[in-house]
């Protein structure tokens, strides 16, 4: 059992929405999502919010150009850049499901070099990895991004990572951790 940091938001008790949240709690339960959980179960304070933030969530994670392989590949940088522990557990069983090597997700786990043998996964880390740490993207990096995958799935992966960068906030803000029998893996 891991000793996680108390959650400093609990979600909204589903005995107390009002209709709005109801109706946006029944919305993204019965999605693709199959429950409310993490940050969009607190996002239902308010209520807007989970309603817009759901939606742009759902096109991020299953309706963008990006195959599911790299955009986990970028939501899993973005989990380990930001140590979002809730997003590396809930995302690392779709990485492995969508043919992330095994050996590239441990390397990005520990902060290391991962041993791409895709060039468009190399590309799509080096992307993640130049705005998070500079917040700009070099142009040769630009150029080599637009040529590998194309001006709609390159826009797909910066909506992905704005996305993901809004998830990681949430959750270490809110302190929004795995289940108590989940492992640590980001600290």
């Amino acid at each position: 059992m891991t000793d996680w940091p108390a959650q400093r938001l609990a979600a909204p008790d589903p005995a107390t929405y009002d209709a709005r949240q109801r109706k946006i709690h029944e919305a993204i339960a019965s999605g693709p999502r199959g429950g409310v959980r993490g940050p969009l179960a607190v996002w239902l304070h308010r209520p807007e919010l989970a309603a817009r933030a759901q939606e742009l969530g759902r096109y991020c994670r299953y309706d963008s150009a990006l195959e599911p392989r790299l955009s986990e590949l970028a939501i899993l940088t973005m989990a380990r850049h930001w140590g979002a522990e809730y997003e590396w557990f809930a995302h690392k069983p779709p990485a492995l499901k969508a043919g992330l090597s095994p050996a590239v997700i441990e390397a990005l786990r520990a902060g290391s070099a991962p041993p791409f043998s895709d060039d468009e996964e190399r590309i799509v880390h080096q992307f993640a990895r130049a705005v998070l740490e500079t917040r700009q993207v070099p142009d040769a990096l630009f150029a080599e991004a637009e040529a590998a995958l194309g001006t709609a799935r390159l826009v797909d992966l910066v909506g992905v990572l704005g996305y993901y960068t809004l998830i990681s906030m949430t959750l270490n803000v809110f302190r929004i951790s795995p289940p108590d029998d989940a492992e640590r893996e980001l600290s």
